[in-house]
């Protein structure tokens, strides 16, 4: 390890410079395989972002058994239009998503469908935590602290795309679960498992912003999160000859926004 001082340039090249064998878990990779777009992997405390085609499957993975990933979705090409997790859920009378379940922006369109996992282990209630949260309950929320929380993870995401802190609607986690009870109140059901798989296929161009930290809910007392790996694939979207395109009628109106809003702009 090179002790060279960084207070001035010379020294700070000469540290930088060994750190070339540091690995780094959450560097991304140049993808080798054939209709493979993205690959990552994201550490606990961790985030990424990527603008994604339509028809993209994004899979995410729980690599060991503690990851807790949130997940916005933004229009690639107009980001106003954004995920919108409650209509997600009232719309499709539905608030426990997995596979089947579509994700709607607030112009009722279809940004994504879910093609894997588990409706136990996902949570369209809590969102994310909070630089307030975090700095209660570790003593720092900070977005390059220790226990960095979700929403300041959302922020430096976001700033990769042109948008702000404002922009940041509610999102969806994946791989930890809760229920809630006839009185209201919520009960953590923890981790999916190591192995276990959510995929997402995008159905209009979008943009993904991913952070992977520790539930609201989750009760242990150590900033508890494992790593997650992203990969995408080339594909294609949902069509009427789908199952998925008529299994509900509030479904089948969202994807026909959905097609007539891509049809008027040349993309359907």
């Amino acid at each position: 390890m090179s002790t060279a001082t960084t207070a001035t340039t010379a020294g700070a090249r000469e540290h930088a410079r060994a750190q070339g064998g540091t690995v780094v878990e959450a560097m991304p990779t140049v993808p080798a395989s054939p209709g493979l777009t993205w690959e990552e992997t994201i550490p606990g405390g961790g985030y990424a972002s990527k603008r994604l085609a339509r028809g993209t499957t994004l899979r995410l993975t729980d690599l060991y058994g503690d990851a807790c990933v949130s997940v916005l979705l933004f229009n690639a090409d107009e980001p106003w239009e954004r995920l919108n997790v409650a209509d997600t859920v009232k719309v499709l009378w539905q608030a426990y998503v997995g596979e089947g379940h579509l994700l709607l922006s607030d112009q009722g369109r279809v940004l994504a469908s879910v093609t894997a996992g588990a409706r136990d282990r996902s949570d369209t209630f809590c969102g994310t935590t909070t630089l307030r949260s975090n700095t209660s309950r570790y003593g720092d929320g900070s977005p390059h602290g220790p226990t960095p929380a979700g929403r300041e993870l959302f922020t430096l995401a976001a700033a990769k795309h042109g948008l702000t802190r404002r922009d940041l609607p509610p999102s969806i986690s994946f791989f930890q679960g809760l229920r809630v009870g006839d009185d209201g109140g919520f009960t953590w059901l923890g981790s999916a498992g190591a192995g276990a798989v959510v995929e997402l296929r995008a159905e209009m161009p979008v943009t993904v912003l991913l952070a992977n930290v520790p539930h609201p809910l989750d009760p242990r007392d150590d900033y508890t999160c494992s790593a997650v790996r992203v990969n995408a694939f080339e594909g294609h979207p949902t069509t009427p000859a789908d199952a998925l395109w008529s299994r509900s009628p509030e479904g089948e109106r969202a994807f026909l926004n959905t097609a007539d809003y891509l049809t008027a702009r040349g993309i359907g």
